[in-house]
């Protein structure tokens, strides 16, 4: 028997998101993971909120929210509240029932930055790695480390003298702009948008972009990535990155850091085993020597290290291609900063998901 098409809406439902999402999703186990790790900042969440006044958003409710953009791939804000209002999914995971309001991305943004200011971002990273941690998950003792560009939320046009108060008159909102002939550097210039973004490019040949550097340092056994750095692009930064999170690894015993060409300068490889760090850079012998000889390159874990520190690069096209950091969507560098750290915590979340850690 034919079933009548009927439209006529129900005025009440029992069905809770819940029940909706099958038991074996692999959200599941990311979402129970999320919620230790959220249970144990509670305190610092406190210290964020006034006593008194009107409730905001819960900031367990942000975060989770902000998850669900690297997980998903979604682009702004608006684009996210639109999701969660008509996605079961969404709405399970950031805590809504069926007939919660979302909120406007207007308020969403503004509760947001709200954790800027308490470092939250770092320390949710820190409570998901310290899950991965009692799950065994992390070496101790080999890590790699790299950086990777990622375009500043400013255009060409904006990078203008920095003595000019305003733009050129006449073009319009989005005039036409020639740079042939014209010199522009760092010193002379800088972004009207943006001014923390610097002119770089990652190799010759290739154009230079307004641009941040982002950095990674990855522990070799499972590829879990350890901290995270957003620096400006200047030619040192990657090697003052790399130290400065080899030597705020934990413990006294001795470490090794596989890294590419990139870091093979004497200073580096001097201020790494001043940080007890055994430096196995790849070796850079185009018209010079390296800083690294045989001393090092004759022991087999430095074999294991280059060929094992190209999983970084892992990381760094799940972070482009899923979790949206190919371009930043904020201007500034601490937003950005936010955003890179909440990718790598998502980031670690599906590799701990994948290697056990919860089950649904």
């Amino acid at each position: 028997m034919r079933g009548p098409d009927i439209q006529q809406d129900a005025l009440f439902s029992t069905v809770s998101p819940e029940t909706r999402v099958p038991k074996d999703h692999p959200l599941r186990p990311i979402r129970q993971m999320v919620d230790e790790a959220l249970k144990a900042l509670d305190n610092e969440f406190a210290a964020l909120y006034s006593m008194y006044g009107r409730e905001s958003i819960p900031p367990e409710k942000l975060l989770r929210a902000q998850l669900l953009m690297a997980f998903y791939t979604i682009r702004s804000e608006r684009q996210l509240m639109e999701q969660i209002d008509y996605n079961l999914l969404f709405r399970w995971f950031v805590g809504f029932s069926m007939d919660d309001e979302v909120w406007d991305h207007s308020t969403f943004t503004k509760n947001r930055d709200r954790l800027l200011s308490g470092d939250v971002a770092r320390q949710f990273f820190a409570q998901v790695l310290g899950q991965a941690e009692r799950a065994n998950l992390l070496s101790k003792e080999h890590f790699s480390v790299d950086g990777t560009m990622i375009e500043a939320l400013a255009s060409q046009k904006s990078y203008r003298p920095k003595d000019e108060d305003e733009p050129p008159e006449g073009g319009g909102r989005n005039r036409w702009v020639d740079f042939r002939g014209e010199t522009r550097s760092r010193d002379t210039h800088e972004s009207k948008t943006d001014k923390e973004a610097l002119l770089y490019k990652k190799s010759q040949g290739t154009a230079a972009k307004l641009s941040f550097l982002g950095h990674v340092l990855m522990e070799n056994r499972h590829g879990l990535v350890v901290d995270v750095q957003v620096t400006q692009a200047t030619g040192t930064a990657e090697r003052e990155a790399a130290v400065d999170m080899a030597a705020a690894l934990s413990g006294t015993h001795r470490v090794t850091l596989g890294a590419d060409k990139n870091y093979d300068t004497r200073d580096c490889v001097d201020d790494l085993r001043c940080a007890n760090v055994t430096p196995h850079v790849a070796q850079n012998t185009s018209n010079r020597s390296s800083a690294i000889d045989g001393r090092t390159t004759c022991h087999e874990s430095y074999a294991v290290s280059q060929r094992i520190r190209k999983r970084i690069e892992e990381c760094f096209g799940w972070a482009k291609t899923i979790g949206g950091m190919r371009k930043s969507r904020f201007v500034g560098r601490e937003k950005l900063d936010f955003q890179f750290v909440l990718t790598f915590a998502a980031y670690n979340l599906i590799r701990m998901r994948n290697l056990g850690v919860a089950s649904c």
